[in-house]
Formats: structure tokens, C-alpha cells, sequence
């Protein structure tokens, strides 16, 4: 299992998984995400807050985050505290 990153509000995400970071505001990410819904496969991990963040996962899962990519992209980097489970 690789690093777990804090994705907002003590949510958790394997790095190992992610395939892409994106931002929630063109039309084809809004087409992925209401599509994931009807498929069961959307995890909203915002608590009720704007989405800010898209995480797609190597099965295909899509993570909704209220944290802005760039926060994410300085987690997965190192920037800041992580969880490591060897």
C-alpha cells in the first residue's frame, strides 16, 4: 500500500491509485462526475462544500474534494503531512 493523502476533512486516498487531479469546471468533467453518480461509482468526500477538486482512480472511481488541486498536488508531493502504513 502506498502513501495515504488527506484529501479534506480526514478523508484518505491511496496515492497508488490516482490516475488524474482535475478541476471540476469544464462541461466533460461535469458529464464524468454526473455519470459516476449513475453508476455508483462517485465518492463526494466535500462534507457539503464546493467541489474544487476531481480525482479519478485506476478502478475507474471518481473523488469529489473540497480542497483545490493545487493543495492536493503539494500533499501528494510531499509538502506537507502525510500518513504512511507499511
Amino acid at each position: 500500500m502506498g502513501k495515504l493523502i488527506n484529501i479534506g476533512f480526514g478523508n484518505l486516498i491511496n496515492t497508488d491509485r490516482v490516475l488524474v487531479m482535475i478541476q471540476p469546471d469544464s462541461a466533460p468533467v461535469r458529464r464524468l462526475i454526473q455519470k459516476s453518480r449513475e453508476t455508483g461509482k462517485l465518492i463526494d468526500a466535500t462534507q457539503g462544500r464546493r467541489t474544487k477538486s476531481v480525482i479519478v482512480t485506476t478502478g475507474e472511481t471518481v473523488v469529489l474534494s473540497a480542497l483545490t488541486t493545487d493543495t492536493l498536488l503539494g500533499r501528494f508531493n510531499g509538502k506537507a503531512q502525510t500518513i504512511n502504513e507499511e
